[in-house]
Order: structure tokens, then C-alpha cells, then sequence
């Protein structure tokens, strides 16, 4: 009598999917490419080591739908990071995974036409081509890590990486991020606790030892040596912000009985905007003052900025779709984002050389 079967229950069907070398032959990574991102990557490290006394900004989309408006978005990003260049290091938000709280588009590599016929194969392929462009534009990259796969697929070209408010406590993102060849910066959960991003960096820090896939496809184990880099990011939660003078310094004193280097990233938006992107520059600004006024642990800050304000609706009819505008999180468009980078660079021009020999 045949066994019952007990596996693949709900599986409806396994494609195939190209191996990440593969991916990569297809679209190599440029010498150019390659200077940006270890550029960014260690000039990361020196403001993360308090070598640099600049700021970092992840700055960029909720998350990227159109490469071509991306890429208009990226080119003016170069410009005004080459005019704020002696105070901040800009990094292009590149989010191509989406966490939904429950269900909606889950991003560009999931379903690049937006249509759901979920081509992930093309997908990893298309978000590949656009963050080398955008390296080859001259702007680093930071981005979101949710599938602990894809990484293999186009990690050499991230400068930046964050571990969201929903995946700071996961072991497999703790894991992952160890491996990781960037800074990773840990969000703080969306209850607003400390305790999973503390503990995802002290984790991170350490080897691990997990299943994975190489450069081949081949299901492996993966085996990392830690990564040095974990910081906290400050995101709000649990219905109100924490970019506060206060919150900072409960951050910094958690940090400290942990042992770790006081680096805080403050997101300008989520719930430290009460999800409004109006308030996005204020934020800012509060936390613009508070290093004029003598803070060394803030390291970096976060925007979600597009071409047009707002966001919009995914409509069946794609020929609708507003250029330039979020089909995610609402943003604040470009005119506001160049005036929050212009305003803080003028707030921190005086102060730098006392942060660099505090």
C-alpha cells in the first residue's frame, strides 16, 4: 500500500530559478561600480569608527517600482551629494523587498510588472542592473535584507544594509546579517523596544553557522566570521517617536550595558513621523540640533524622499501610475528633500571639527 503523501502539501508549483552566478554574469559588476561601493563601504566604517565626523544619510524611495524614474531620482541625488560632500555622505535608498503588515505588493524583485505574475527570476536580474547603475552613477546604495537569499544575487553592490522593525528579532536575519560584507543597521521593533535591535547587533557580531545557497545555486552551509558593524536604528513604535533628546540617550545608555560603540541612525520617517511625511524635515532638524548641541552618538539619519510627494495606489491600468511617486509609504518629494539636506548641512558645517576631536 502506497504511503500517503506528507510533503509539498500547498506547494503549488517550483520554478526555476538562475543561480546567482548566473545573475551576475549576466550583469557583471563594473570596475567603476566596484570603486562606489567600497568607497561607500569604508567610508561607512570610518564614520561608524568616529574616524569620520560627517553624518550619513539613507535617503531615497520607500521603495522602487520604476527604474527610470529611480534613476532620474539617483542623478540629481549625486548633485546635491557632491555640494553637501564636506558634512554628509548621502547613500541611495534602494528597497526592492517590502515587508506588508499583512498582504500587498511585496516589492520589485517579487513582482517587477507589478501584475502578479510574480517573475522573481527577471526581477532579481532587473534589480541588479538598476543598483549598478546607480553605483555607476557615482551613489552608494543601502538596503533593506528580507530574503535571506538574495544577497548572493546582488550584495556586492550594496554600500549600506538595514534589518527592519519586523526582522530585528529573527535568528535568520541575525545570521544573515553576520555574513553580511556592509554595515547593518538594526531597526528598533514596531512596539518601539530596543531589546531586538541590541540584541541582533551583539548577535551579528558573532560567527555563525546556517543553511544557505553559494554562488552556484547549491544549497550550502554557510559558515561567517561576524560582522563589527551593527548599529541601532531609531525608527518610533508603539505609537509615538524616539528621536528625542531622551529616547537618544535611553538608546545610548542600552548600547553602553551591552558593551557596544554608541552609533545611532535616526529614520526621519515611520513612526517618528507619525507616518506623515510632512514632519519628516522637522525630525530632522531636531536631530540636526541635537548634534550641534554636543551628541557624538547619532551617526546617521534616514529619509524617504521621491520625485513627487505622497504615494499612490498600484491601478490596474499601469499606464495611470504617477511619475516619480511612492506605491508604498508616502514620501516627501524633491524640492523638500533638497532643503532638509541643504538645512542640516548648514547646521552641521560649524560643529563637525569639535565632533571629530570630542
Amino acid at each position: 500500500m502506497p504511503h500517503a503523501k506528507t510533503e509539498n502539501l500547498n506547494i503549488a508549483a517550483f520554478d526555476r530559478m538562475p543561480s546567482p552566478e548566473e545573475i551576475v554574469a549576466r550583469v557583471p559588476l563594473s570596475d567603476a561600480a566596484a570603486e562606489v561601493v567600497m568607497k561607500g563601504r569604508q567610508t561607512l566604517q570610518a564614520i561608524l569608527d568616529h574616524k569620520d565626523p560627517r553624518i550619513f544619510v539613507v535617503v531615497g524611495p520607500c521603495s522602487i517600482h520604476d527604474p527610470v524614474a529611480g534613476l532620474d531620482y539617483a542623478r540629481r541625488l549625486k548633485k546635491l551629494a557632491d555640494e553637501v560632500a564636506d558634512t554628509m555622505v548621502l547613500v541611495m535608498r534602494v528597497y526592492f523587498e517590502k515587508p506588508r503588515t499583512s498582504t500587498g505588493w511585496k516589492g520589485y524583485i517579487n513582482d517587477p510588472y507589478m501584475d502578479d505574475s510574480f517573475r522573481i527570476d527577471e526581477g532579481m536580474e532587473k534589480a541588479r542592473r538598476f543598483l549598478l547603475d546607480v553605483n555607476e552613477i557615482g551613489l552608494p546604495a543601502g538596503t533593506e535584507a528580507l530574503d535571506p537569499i538574495a544577497p548572493q544575487y546582488y550584495g556586492d553592490l550594496i554600500s549600506w544594509t538595514a534589518i527592519g522593525a519586523r526582522t530585528s528579532e529573527s535568528q535568520t536575519h541575525r545570521e544573515m546579517a553576520s555574513g553580511l560584507s556592509t554595515p547593518v543597521g538594526f531597526k528598533n521593533s514596531t512596539d518601539g523596544s530596543l531589546d531586538a535591535a541590541v540584541n541582533g547587533i551583539l548577535s551579528a557580531s558573532h560567527a555563525h553557522s546556517f543553511l544557505g545557497i553559494n554562488a552556484q545555486g547549491q544549497s550550502s552551509i554557510i559558515r561567517t566570521q561576524g560582522n563589527p558593524y551593527g548599529h541601532v536604528v531609531l525608527r518610533g513604535g508603539g505609537g509615538r517617536p524616539n528621536y528625542d533628546t531622551v529616547s537618544v540617550s535611553l538608546a545610548e545608555k542600552a548600547l553602553a550595558k551591552a558593551k557596544l560603540t554608541a552609533n545611532i541612525v535616526v529614520d526621519c520617517s515611520h513612526a517618528n513621523s507619525w507616518k506623515s511625511p510632512e514632519y519628516q524635515p522637522l525630525v530632522m532638524r531636531d536631530v540636526a540640533h541635537q548634534i550641534r548641541e554636543g551628541n557624538t552618538s547619532i551617526v546617521g539619519l534616514m529619509i524617504e524622499s521621491n520625485i513627487e510627494a505622497g504615494n499612490q495606489p498600484i491601478p490596474a491600468d499601469l499606464t495611470q501610475l504617477r511619475y516619480g511617486c511612492s506605491v508604498t509609504d508616502a514620501c516627501v518629494d524633491w524640492a523638500a528633500t533638497e532643503a532638509m539636506i541643504r538645512d542640516t548641512s548648514e547646521i552641521l558645517r560649524d560643529c563637525l571639527q569639535k565632533r571629530s576631536a570630542a
